[in-house]
């Protein structure tokens, strides 16, 4: 409750008697003459019914185009059905709100207002001594810190944000489920691992802890937009394709002050010995919370390191604490188009090694936010793709989208934001060459097609859902075809490659456990009706996910491999643990490559496969009677499954509403021989009831960042 100066009520009649020049400014006058003694804000209700309680209780945080109530208790006399108020002003706490910008509203209390774009308030109480008004935001409004003025000394503070629930608001999105995963579930899972071998990475996005919110809204403050013209970055925060954009930017900190800090010691030539010295891997964060709260603490500095998953949880956090509806989403074999050709050259030597510029990554993460968009056709409403990993700038600033998922489906390519990159990500032509002896190239057959398995959470559990149909239509198809031709891309028709006679396969174990010797096969055939001699060279190499190869693992050159009519050869490689123990990267990926070049026709086959090697299951057991504010401990263990000692052993947990905001970590003193399991127990204290997800990790000396998970359910 809050409380006011004692000003005298005085009733509508009585006022025009005393003075009737108050004629023209008669409604403002009697709002200020009002005896407010106290106010309350009903943040519980309010709040619960705008769905941000789990925000706290402690303010008022509401969604636009959505009423929420407040209660005025009069110091004396009582509220009368003649008694008018008029005049509330609400106003952005940028500098100098205006009408212009939509950054002050002046309104009347009325019957309520058809208009969606208005503000409006009405009175829903009887007459008496405390007056409950119904204030309905526009649904238009910017997001962001407001102020609500009731005459001229009661001053409400509130949090306004976007609202997928309002049929007016333009993130509106018409299914509850979907709500549910896309703006209220504080976790969830990204995908990485290689396009035969997709591995899911649970993620503790925590848009609702404490603290959070505020980081959101200092984001918004700290972007160079905001900093040039505040007023006019203040009223862009009504439309969520600005905002989109500007957290596009702002998760990466190229060129602003923004969040994250990329590293990737591959492509930047980094020594291995600590390619994230000053900060941590990639691989170690377990979620968003310490990430933007590190970055608050800090004064703005950026965090050390992410990579593209890591922009893309954070982007995703904070697009679901602000309201808009947000998904995490995967791309395999995902293309990195430099010159915007729509063409990834690779020049590879015998062993594999590209020297060429584009790059084509084994993954790439990105997200997806749900608007309209007016400025474009209306069938390109709903997913739009937000990339904040820093790659191209997009006029002038490192950020890319948002872009229609729709319009890149259909190949528009001149559509905003950003259309022809991500067209190349998922559709780029890869065309491959072979250095030859004397410095020339030359063109070899391959199979590698761009923009596969695209990958995001499934609504409402745990398992993948492929969104490939959103992004392509079926290769071969006519549908595909004139995507290519209004895209400019029928050349990717013509180097489409047909079956040819001699083929090219690897073929790899169903098990490849990280610290097993293993077996690789590379299998040529023959399908014409000579005899085929060949030369098959075959190699593995440790790769980044990005595509940098690093040091060989093992390599095979057959001079003579004889392939009859209709016959095939198959060649094993052996990958030893003390061979690719100290080339692997955090990624755990090889790469193996087969080149089989045919003596008579001079024809290069090429072929390649990325593997991801299997760390071991981390299980989780609960203890305790999960309830809310009850202590639990989590039971943790882990097998080394290498052939040597883990030291350094450290587990961590953290979980949106499970651990505090905070991560819990407990090393272990000894070490760990080889077959040993790696065991702890862990106590949190869950504050919220409800379907939770319990986000672990390992790491050790020679075993880095084993991720695993466990659903709670939480009883109140």
């Amino acid at each position: 409750m809050r409380h006011l100066p004692n000003f005298k009520a005085i009733k509508n009649n009585d006022a025009k008697r005393q003075n009737p020049s108050l004629k023209n400014n008669f409604n403002l006058l009697l709002f200020s003459a009002l005896d407010i003694a106290t106010w309350d804000l009903e943040c519980e209700f309010n709040n619960t019914d705008h769905r941000t309680e789990l925000n706290g209780m402690d303010r008022l945080i509401v969604r636009r185009g959505q009423p929420f109530s407040i209660k005025l208790k009069l110091r004396y006399g009582e509220y009368q059905a003649g008694l008018i108020f008029s005049h509330l002003i609400s106003s952005h706490p940028g500098p100098s709100p205006s009408d212009q910008y939509g950054t002050r509203a002046v309104f009347d209390v009325a019957a309520g207002s058809d208009n969606p774009s208005a503000w409006s308030a009405t009175v829903t109480s009887p007459p008496g001594n405390v007056v409950a008004l119904s204030i309905c935001p526009a649904a238009d409004a910017p997001i962001g810190r407001w102020t609500l003025t009731l005459g001229g000394s009661c001053r409400i503070d509130f949090i306004l944000l976007f609202n997928p629930w309002c049929s007016g608001d333009s993130v509106y999105m018409d299914n509850e489920e979907y709500l549910k995963e896309y703006v209220l579930s504080q976790d969830g899972i990204i995908y990485r691992g290689t396009l035969e071998q997709i591995l899911p990475f649970p993620w503790n996005f925590g848009q609702f802890e404490y603290g959070i919110l505020d980081v959101c809204l200092k984001i918004l403050d700290t972007n160079p937009k905001y900093l040039r013209n505040p007023g006019k970055d203040c009223s862009g925060r009504r439309n969520p394709i600005y905002v989109s954009r500007v957290l596009s930017a702002m998760v990466n900190c190229n060129g602003d002050a923004g969040v994250v800090l990329g590293r990737w010691p591959a492509l930047d030539k980094l020594s291995s010995d600590n390619p994230y010295e000053g900060g941590e891997s990639p691989m170690s964060w377990k979620g968003s919370v310490d990430i933007l709260l590190n970055w608050d603490s800090s004064s703005c500095s950026p965090v050390r390191y992410g990579q593209c998953w890591v922009f893309a949880a954070v982007a995703c956090s904070v697009s679901r604490a602000l309201g808009i509806p947000c998904r995490v989403v995967t791309n395999y074999i995902s293309a990195h188009d430099t010159n915007r050709n729509l063409l990834i050259e690779y020049f590879y030597d015998e062993n594999g090694r590209n020297h060429g510029r584009d790059m084509i990554w084994t993954f790439h993460c990105w997200v997806e936010n749900w608007m309209t968009r007016p400025d474009l056709k209306p069938e390109y409403d709903g997913w739009q793709v937000v990339d904040p990993t820093p790659q191209e700038k997009s006029e002038g600033v490192y950020c890319c989208g948002p872009v229609s998922v729709k319009a890149v489906k259909e190949g528009e390519l001149a559509t905003k934001y950003d259309a022809p990159f991500v067209f190349a990500e998922v559709n780029a032509d890869k065309v491959d060459y072979i250095r030859q002896a004397d410095g020339s190239n030359k063109k070899m057959t391959s199979f590698t097609g761009v923009g596969q398995k695209i990958s995001t959470k499934s609504v409402g559990n745990d398992r993948r859902e492929d969104i490939t149909h959103l992004y392509k239509y079926p290769e071969g198809s006519e549908e595909e075809r004139e995507t290519f031709r209004k895209a400019d891309h029928l050349n990717k028709l013509l180097h489409r490659q047909e079956s040819q006679g001699l083929k090219l396969a690897i073929e790899v174990a169903a098990e490849k456990r990280k610290g097993c010797d293993f077996d690789v096969i590379a299998v040529a055939s023959n399908s014409t009706t000579s005899e085929k001699k060949c030369r098959l060279l075959f190699s593995s190499m440790a790769v980044s996910y990005t595509g940098v190869v690093k040091d060989n693992c093992g390599f095979k050159d057959l001079l003579n491999v004889e392939l009859p009519p209709g016959g095939e050869r198959r060649v094993p490689l052996r990958l030893n643990y003390s061979k690719y123990c100290d080339a692997l990267t955090e990624d755990n990926l090889i790469r193996l490559a087969a080149l089989l070049v045919d003596y008579s026709t001079k024809e290069t086959i090429f072929t390649l496969r990325d593997i991801v090697l299997d760390n071991p299951e981390i299980k989780v057991r609960i203890l305790g009677e999960p309830k809310q504010n009850r202590k639990l401990a989590a039971e943790i263990t882990v097998q080394n499954p290498l052939p040597v000692p883990l030291s350094n052993c450290c587990f961590s947990i953290e979980g949106a509403n499970l651990t505090g905001g905070k991560t819990i970590k407990e090393r272990l003193e000894s070490t760990v021989e080889p077959g040993e399991d790696a065991k702890v127990k862990i106590y949190f204290k869950p504050n919220h009831s409800g379907l939770r997800k319990l986000v672990v990790d390992f790491n050790s000396s020679k075993l880095c960042h084993v991720k695993g998970y466990k659903n709670v359910i939480i009883g109140k």
